[in-house]
C-alpha cells in the first residue's frame, strides 16, 4: 500500500508525537548540562574521594582526597580545591584549579607549580577527573544516537550517545563519548580520547546513591584504554553544602590555607 506525499508527513508526524514532545526537541547540549548536574551539585559543596588502584584484582596503590568545589559567577565553570589526606606521606598537599590554571602546592617545599590536567595522579586517574567539571562548559555535543549498553552494575540500559569534542586546547581530554540514559539523563558509561584518536579510559558511573537532594554515582571504575586488567576506581563519601571562602581558590592563599 502506498502513501501520498501529505499521507507520508502525517505518519512521520504521529510516530514523533508518539514517541514524546522530548523527542522532537531533543539538544545534546542541553542533555549534557543535565547529566552535569547529576554528577555535581549547583552549590559550593565538598566530598571526600578514595582512589584505589588495582592490576590483575590486586590493590596496588591508594589515595585519599577532600575535594572543595564552587561554581564561578562568570561562567558556571567549577573552581576546586583539592587537599591530600593520604597516605601520610603526602598528607595536605593541594591541587588548585581556577580558571584555567591548574597548580599543585607541597607544604614541605613552600613552593607552587603548574599541573597538566591530562598528567596522571593515580592509576588511570589524571590530575583533571578530581576536579568538579562541567562538560558542557568545555565541550561541545553532538546526539550519535540511542543505544543499549551494559552499566557498571552489569544492568542494561537505554541511552542517548554523545560525542563530545573539546571547545578549548587546555582541557583534560580531547574528544569524549558520554553515555547518558533515557529520561533519567544519568550518565552511566564514558569513553575518553587523546587527540591522536587513542582510547585512554574507559569509566563507568554506577552505585547512584542519594546525596545532596539527587541521585548521584557514589563509585566511578576508571579501565585502562590498552590495559583491562588495570583499573582504578574512585569512591565518592561525605557529601556537604559549604561555604567556601574566595581565598581558598587563590594561588597565594595556598601556603596560608589550613583544613576545618
Amino acid at each position: 500500500m502506498t502513501h501520498s506525499p501529505r499521507r507520508r508527513q502525517l505518519l512521520l508526524l504521529s510516530a514523533a508525537l508518539a514517541a514524546g514532545p522530548a523527542a522532537a526537541t531533543l539538544d545534546p547540549q542541553q542533555l549534557l548540562a543535565a547529566s552535569d548536574e547529576i554528577r555535581n551539585p549547583g552549590r559550593p559543596f565538598s566530598l571526600r574521594n578514595r582512589l584505589v588502584e588495582y592490576r590483575n584484582g590486586k590493590e596496588t596503590d591508594a589515595l585519599e582526597l577532600v575535594v572543595y568545589a564552587k561554581a564561578d559567577p562568570h561562567n558556571g565553570q567549577f573552581r576546586t580545591l583539592v587537599r591530600i589526606v593520604a597516605p601520610p606521606r603526602d598528607t595536605n598537599k593541594l591541587i588548585l584549579k581556577n580558571g584555567n590554571d591548574l597548580w599543585f602546592y607541597d607544604p614541605a617545599s613552600k613552593s607552587s607549580i603548574r599541573l597538566s590536567p591530562q598528567q596522571r595522579l593515580l592509576g588511570q586517574v589524571a590530575n583533571g577527573d578530581v576536579i568538579t567539571v562541567n562538560f558542557a562548559r568545555d565541550y561541545e555535543a553532538r546526539l550519535v544516537g540511542e543505544e543499549e549498553i551494559v552499566d557498571g552494575d552489569r544492568q542494561q540500559r537505554r541511552c542517548h550517545k554523545l560525542a563530545l569534542a573539546a571547545v578549548s586546547p587546555d582541557v583534560t581530554y580531547h574528544a569524549v563519548e558520554m553515555w547518558v540514559e533515557v529520561g533519567t539523563r544519568r550518565p552511566f558509561k564514558g569513553r575518553y580520547f587523546a587527540e591522536s584518536g587513542k582510547l585512554l579510559k574507559t569509566a563507568y558511573f554506577r552505585r547512584y546513591q542519594r546525596q545532596l537532594g539527587m541521585e548521584r554515582p557514589s563509585e566511578t571504575v576508571i579501565i585502562d584504554g590498552l590495559e583491562a586488567n588495570w583499573l582504578t576506581v574512585m569512591r565518592y563519601s561525605d557529601y556537604a553544602f559549604r561555604e567556601i571562602a574566595e581565598e581558598w581558590l587563590q594561588r597565594d592563599y595556598l601556603p596560608r590555607f589550613r583544613p576545618e
